[in-house]
């Protein structure tokens, strides 16, 4: 079940932030969720996994996710505790993915320092940073409806389901 209101320590990245350095290609083989977790932003910040929390923030610059269509960097970010990304622009088919696997995102230019505290409201299209609110483009209905059941294959079990 997604928050409408997300709450988390902001981990600030720059941009063009590509999808080989939120998880590196020799990880690849595997679909354990843990080894996901455990590499992520790995090319960037080998510590990351060990210092993010559950329900922390990424917040970047332009152009995040982009390069390979590896659905395996949204899926990493997720289950190392990301609760959501936040950047000015992001790579498309990292946004597609994202938003399959139920992570949330809001495009936002979002100005903070790592570790401020950031308060996302994903129903209004805000992020709040020291008192200060930062308007974003919120996701339609039918993605933030996507996002609440878990992403699309939750989705997509939901209204097999209820059929």
């Amino acid at each position: 079940m997604l928050d409408n209101i997300i709450k988390g320590k902001a981990w600030t990245f720059g941009s063009d932030i590509d999808t080989d350095v939120i998880i590196p290609g020799k990880y690849l083989r595997t679909t354990d969720m843990q080894v996901f977790a455990d590499h992520a932003m790995e090319g960037i910040d080998p510590e990351f996994s060990k210092k993010v929390e559950k329900g922390d923030v990424i917040v970047a610059d332009d152009n995040f996710g982009c390069g390979s269509s590896r659905e395996q960097a949204a899926l990493a970010l997720k289950y190392a505790g990301v609760a959501c990304v936040v950047a000015r622009s992001f790579g498309r088919i990292f946004f597609r993915n994202a938003i399959n696997v139920g992570l949330p995102l809001m495009e936002a230019d979002v100005q903070c320092s790592e570790g401020d505290e950031v308060e996302i409201d994903l129903l209004q299209g805000t992020v709040k940073v020291n008192g200060k609110v930062f308007h974003g483009n919120k996701l339609p209905d039918f993605l933030l409806e996507m996002l609440t059941n878990g992403g699309l294959v939750a989705q997509r079990k939901e209204t097999k389901n209820s059929q």
